[in-house]
């Protein structure tokens, strides 16, 4: 997936994978914070400047 990313002109900083089970409720919510800060850190999507919104495209 990372490569597909990297293809896309993606940062593979963008996606993560992980596992916990129903009982590990605090460490999932450790990792989707950390997760959270790194999205955050790297910005809205870039692929969105290029191509427009879903919107655009659904008009055009």
């Amino acid at each position: 997936m990372k490569e597909v990313l990297k293809s896309m002109g993606l940062s593979e900083e963008r996606i993560m994978f992980g596992y916990c089970t129903a009982a590990e409720g605090q460490k999932f919510q450790q990792e989707a914070i950390k997760f959270d800060k790194v999205i955050r850190e790297l910005g809205p999507s870039p692929l969105k400047s290029k191509s427009g919104t879903q919107k655009e495209k659904a008009k055009a």
